[in-house]
């Protein structure tokens, strides 16, 4: 599928999904939201997929923020399904998503665009990013998962200091507050993406997408992690992957997993 806001690229197993409209700094409209709902679906469900790098066009920003000419006008019901929606489509379908996705920040992630980077399961940045939650500098607060995941990652009081003072931080603070996994040079930023990628694509697919159900569980209200972690466990069992990798293991050799 062609797309006009999105450019999908292929580097072996790895698939590039990158939001290109760059003269507007990657700002998430409806229409890029569509898109990279469409993008990720398939990309989850191509077989010849194992993994995902999202980043942004040129060299300026990952994503800085949300459209917000398309707020104007919007009432409460309005502005709620507009939060409820994007969640459902893109946010919450990144981090529940089968595949390992790494976010290569490679500029401004503001608003609605560190809320993406904070949806994939792994952040790379460049040590010129910024990243912050302005929000409440337009009478807004982060509504695509901002304020759960930010407290997810960095801590309640971290969390409320960013959101309340809609300060930026750097790549380097970021890192030192466990936002980003990682920060590079411009030039090594999607070569780290990568090197990370591509050493997970070394592992069984099928763990790997467990292994992702069962640490997403640990968030979430009402539901025994424990409980997630012993059911994907279990189905471990089931799978050619494991066979193939006790065999490997005993016979002290390197596995060839196949997602079966």
């Amino acid at each position: 599928m062609s797309f006009q806001n999105l450019l999908i690229e292929h580097k072996g197993r790895i698939q590039y999904i990158i939001i290109n409209r760059e003269s507007k700094l990657n700002a998430l409209n409806k229409a890029t939201i569509a898109e990279l709902h469409t993008a990720f679906y398939e990309a989850f469900h191509n077989p010849a997929v194992g993994g995902i790098i999202l980043t942004g066009a040129g060299a300026k920003a990952f994503v800085a923020g949300a459209d917000i000419s398309e707020f104007a006008g919007l009432d409460v019901n309005a502005g709620r399904e507009l939060a409820r929606l994007g969640q459902s489509l893109v946010f919450n379908a990144i981090e529940n998503g089968n595949k390992p996705v790494i976010a290569a920040i490679n500029g401004f992630a503001l608003g609605g665009g560190l809320e993406l980077a904070m949806a994939c399961h792994i952040r790379v940045a460049a040590d010129s990013a910024k990243m912050g939650l302005p929000e409440v500098t337009l009478g807004l607060m982060p509504g695509y998962g901002g304020t759960q995941r930010l407290t997810q990652l960095v801590g309640k009081g971290k969390a409320l200091e960013m959101i309340m003072t809609a300060d930026m931080i750097t790549a380097t603070e970021a890192h030192q507050y466990r936002l980003v996994n990682h920060v590079t040079s411009a030039e090594e930023l999607l070569p780290k993406a990568e090197e990370i990628l591509n050493k997970i694509l070394l592992r069984a697919p099928l763990a790997i997408s467990a292994a992702i159900t069962a640490v997403n569980a640990a968030a979430k209200d009402g539901i025994n992690g424990f409980e997630i972690e012993m059911d994907e466990f279990g189905k471990c069992f089931k799978t050619k992957d494991l066979q193939e990798g006790i065999s490997a293991f005993l016979q002290k050799r390197k596995p060839e997993f196949k997602g079966e």
